[in-house]
């Protein structure tokens, strides 16, 4: 199986376990770092579905983390929660949009 890089999106021709300090040879990024792994989410407490894990403050950074895991999950990038994000910045500010001029009641 071959995974993906969750900066650049290349391919990478790692195997398991996954050495600390591998690296993206084409954008040199840190390989085994939080977001490559399974266990990240930014939606839980330290962005980690792993509750036993330590915290890690810097996500893209290589770690000891003992709990990681390469993610299987396909490449999506930046735009992995883009659509959502997208959706609700037009709500926002479809909610505080200011009136235009002339467009209101009586006016």
């Amino acid at each position: 199986m071959a995974f993906i890089c969750h900066l650049c999106g290349a391919a990478l021709d790692v195997g398991e376990p996954v050495s600390r300090d591998a690296e993206c040879p084409a954008c040199r990024g840190d390989v085994r770092c939080c977001r490559n792994c399974r266990h990240y989410d930014e939606r839980y407490n330290n962005s980690c579905t792993e509750t036993q894990a330590d915290p890690v403050p810097e996500k893209t950074r290589r770690n000891f983390c003992e709990f990681f895991y390469f993610s299987r999950e396909p490449f999506t990038g930046a735009a992995r929660s883009s659509s959502r994000e997208a959706d609700a910045r037009a709500k926002l500010e479809a909610l505080f949009k200011k009136p235009k001029p002339g467009g209101g009641p009586g006016g």
